[in-house]
């Protein structure tokens, strides 16, 4: 639910609850870091991109992903901006230049998660062209398998796919969790994110919820 509506059922204010849901994530991020440190390393990961957006669509937002393949533990996020494409070009001019920060984002979370993946480990991830370099330049030793994208079915948020086997099941599940479970990334929603930081407040929050549920 919103941070409004949460003020609203708890009979807080809505500062409070606010200045609470950042101490927790930090708390969050904390027992993330430390619990995915103790678990076994990762054989085999599913990385990816899934896309939001920050006040409006001319401002989108992309936060990477990576997954534990068949364990579906969240073993790291990263939030980064990007540029607006398609029909929404013209229209987001008039909020100044926006640069893509995917790459940068990319590195960041294979930088964070180097420790917590087996040498030699399979890495899968969608077609997208950049991954490659990135997968070779920080996992030099796995093998990066990569799949082709399919359409999204109407169950689970856009993110499940209409085929019988998904390569890449775990992330798309993850991804429709995430979707189904926070306010602020609903397909069709009022609750918009503010700004990308306190998104990925927000995730991380999410993602210890989501591990912890796993054990």
């Amino acid at each position: 639910m919103s941070q409004r509506r949460a003020a609203e059922i708890l009979n807080l204010n809505r500062i409070t609850v606010a200045r609470k849901f950042l101490f927790l994530s930090l708390e969050a991020e904390f027992i993330l870091v430390k619990e995915n440190h103790i678990k076994p390393k990762a054989s085999a990961i599913e990385f990816d991109d899934l896309e939001t957006f920050e006040h409006t669509k001319c401002k989108p937002l992309s936060v990477t992903l990576a997954v534990e393949s068949k364990t579906r533990r969240i073993l790291g996020l990263e939030v980064s901006q990007m540029s607006a494409k398609g029909l929404l070009v013209k229209k987001a001019k008039k909020y100044g230049p926006r640069f893509d920060e995917r790459s940068q984002g990319r590195e960041r979370l294979f930088t964070r998660i180097q420790d917590l993946v087996e040498e030699g480990a399979l890495i899968k991830s969608d077609s997208n062209p950049h991954y490659t370099e990135d997968v070779k330049k920080y996992f030099p030793l796995s093998r990066h398998k990569q799949f082709l994208g399919k359409r999204g079915s109407l169950g689970g948020q856009g993110e499940l796919k209409k085929v019988r086997f998904d390569p890449l099941f775990s992330l798309n599940h993850t991804c429709a969790k995430l979707r189904a479970d926070i306010n602020r990334l609903f397909r069709r929603t009022w609750c918009t994110t503010k700004s990308k930081e306190h998104l990925y407040a927000h995730l991380v929050l999410y993602a210890q919820y989501h591990n912890q549920g796993l054990a």
